[in-house]
């Protein structure tokens, strides 16, 4: 049963031309997010210097290439002003944390073919700084939901499956939680910690944002526990666990996936804003939001707005886009 729903979701939802274009959008940015150190570094993919042959970004991913001598020559150097016997750099040679030091005004810090979407005050690439800042994009978003899922769908389906006084309190705990006003709670925890984490912005925003995902699967477990094969399992004397887990849950999940896209669009938006205000990661971690926040004491480098906003936008439309594909494609009302 839950499979065949399942095809059913993934033929529906393939009818929907904006959901698909936001899904490739969405494979796009993880695409880059994965691969964001061979599309943007200052080091070479590969490079023969001195008679060896170097693999200084795989040897940041800790992989053993046998090249401990090299590690220790070459640990602090720049590799933009090595001598090379050939070397293969990625298409744009600047990390998120090199500078520019030949920079100096204004001009020289707009879009030109040597920074193509221009630098920050400090001479730092903005295209490097919005590929690398996918990732923390990405991750933001899928961790705080995984906690948000977590125990959204736990909750939600305790309180569903066994109804009376456990409904009852899970219940008034998912209305007190929503009472919090989560921005401004995450502003001022994040605020007392003296040293900005990530991981820190993503529990809170999971420990937050699990309230509907609840309530989806409460009536989700309610509307099929008292259903022929519910009752079928129970009369065979299967544990409740195995009932929840294998038999209730897979048939409930599939519209909990349209919560979980617009959370992790909220999420995005979240980690941003708290980064605009100055109140996200740690000022050496950079992020969309982070580069936002440079363009409030430069009003004149347009750059620093319009670019990293123009990738928060595409994101959260993506992700928003997916809700709703996914919203019309676990309509039973469509099958027909």
């Amino acid at each position: 049963m839950a499979n065949n729903y399942l095809q059913f979701v993934k033929k529906q939802y393939k009818k929907n031309t904006l959901g698909m274009i936001s899904f490739y959008v969405v494979a796009t940015l993880i695409f880059v997010a994965v691969f964001a150190d061979f599309i943007s570094n200052d080091k070479p993919i590969v490079a023969k210097v001195n008679n060896e042959v170097v693999f200084p970004i795989f040897k940041d991913y800790a992989v053993s290439l046998g090249l401990s001598q090299w590690d220790a020559r070459y640990t602090s150097v720049n590799w933009n002003e090595l001598n090379y016997e050939w070397s293969l750099f990625p298409p744009v040679r600047y990390s998120p944390k090199t500078v520019d030091k030949s920079i100096r005004t204004l001009k020289e810090r707009a879009p030109s073919s040597k920074h193509i979407l221009g630098t920050d005050d400090i001479g730092r690439d903005v295209f490097a700084g919005i590929v690398h800042g996918s990732r923390y994009a990405l991750a933001i978003g899928f961790v705080a939901m995984i906690i948000a899922l977590s125990i959204g769908i736990v909750l939600g389906a305790i309180a569903g499956y066994y109804g009376g006084v456990i409904d009852i309190i899970i219940s008034r705990l998912i209305e007190l939680v929503i009472t919090f006003p989560t921005f401004f709670l995450i502003i001022t925890i994040v605020a007392m910690v003296q040293k900005g984490s990530l991981w820190l912005i993503m529990m809170m925003i999971g420990l937050t944002g699990w309230t509907s995902i609840a309530r989806f699967v409460r009536g989700e477990v309610l509307r099929l526990r008292n259903q022929d094969f519910i009752v079928a399992a129970d009369a065979l004397g299967y544990s409740t666990s195995r009932i929840i887990f294998k038999h209730v849950l897979p048939n409930a999940l599939a519209p909990v996936l349209v919560s979980a896209a617009f959370g992790i669009a909220s999420a995005v938006l979240v980690e941003s804003a708290l980064s605009f205000l100055g109140f996200g990661v740690p000022p050496t971690v950079v992020t969309w939001g982070s580069v936002l926040f440079k363009a409030r004491s430069s009003t004149s480098a347009w750059w620093l707005a319009i670019f990293p906003g123009l990738m928060i936008f595409i994101t959260v439309s993506a992700y928003n886009l997916i809700g709703d594909a996914l919203r019309d494609a676990t309509d039973p009302r469509l099958k027909m």
